[in-house]
């Protein structure tokens, strides 16, 4: 006898698998939420490499190949150019009262949000790939080979996963597609007062060294950037994970508490 003839809920598994093939049937029908977070930040790669290149002159700067050197910020952007989309979806279906129906099907809470942060971590990986093929091609080197290749790939994902669940807490708590958007200048920001664009120890201003310091994009972009320039920098790698991992959970946690509590209205 089948599981709906038992009168039997589906498995959690089964739950997942169907709300992430809809994510992604939802992303591939939307061709900007595919092509924007490729192609805009390949685009300001492309303008950062040619604006840095004299850069690479500067006593103490790590690499002279500016590729090398402004990819990270690449990674980020592409997270972030992700992740806006997808979040504003959450909200729209915060908006429409979808999510409150489903509290009447046999979904759980952790299963919508699994299925929600699979499909960005999906494309996060197909992202990657192209950020990296197009690195390669410009003259970028990646300093710790194959390993490294699969250090950058975990890198993404809990870049993807931190920077999504992010603003998906930020659509259950404001249930606004316009607010979820608003976003993006905000990370924007953080990206320019960070390390993305001048190491560190090359910053001549003291509070602009001081807030780059503190502000832990800084550390996320090190991170992808050790691996092609430094090699098996442990404290780089380990800083950029833990914070991502870190975010993550905490921002996580949060969206499964707003969606049992958007759920149970109905529910």
């Amino acid at each position: 006898m089948s599981a709906v003839g038992a009168g039997l809920s589906p498995s959690p598994v089964a739950q997942l698998a169907t709300l992430v093939r809809q994510s992604v049937r939802r992303t591939l029908n939307d061709a900007s939420a595919l092509v924007v977070p490729i192609a805009f930040p390949l685009v300001i790669l492309a303008i950062n490499v040619a604006a840095l290149h004299g850069v690479t002159r500067l006593p103490g700067f790590p690499t002279r190949r500016v590729v090398d050197f402004a990819i990270g910020l690449t990674f980020l952007q592409g997270a972030l150019f992700a992740a806006i989309p997808a979040a504003t979806d959450l909200a729209v279906d915060l908006e429409t009262g979808f999510l409150e129906r489903l509290a009447m099907a046999p979904v759980t809470a952790g299963v919508l949000l699994a299925a929600r942060l699979g499909a960005v971590l999906g494309a996060g990986l197909v992202r990657c790939g192209c950020f990296l093929l197009v690195a390669l091609a410009a003259g970028a080197r990646v300093a710790t080979g194959p390993g490294g290749v699969a250090a950058l790939v975990v890198l993404e994902l809990l870049l993807d996963a931190a920077i999504a669940s992010v603003a998906f807490l930020v659509a259950l708590r404001s249930r606004s597609g316009e607010v979820v958007q608003s976003l993006f200048p905000a990370f924007f920001v953080f990206l320019m007062l960070s390390s993305a664009l001048m190491p560190r120890e090359l910053i001549d201003m003291h509070w602009f060294r001081l807030v780059a310091e503190a502000n832990p994009v800084s550390y996320l972009v090190e991170a992808f950037r050790s691996l092609f320039i430094d090699g098996w920098d442990v404290r780089a790698l380990a800083l950029g994970a833990g914070i991502a991992a870190a975010i993550s959970l905490a921002a996580g946690l949060g969206c499964a508490r707003g969606l049992r509590s958007a759920m149970a209205r109905t529910g």
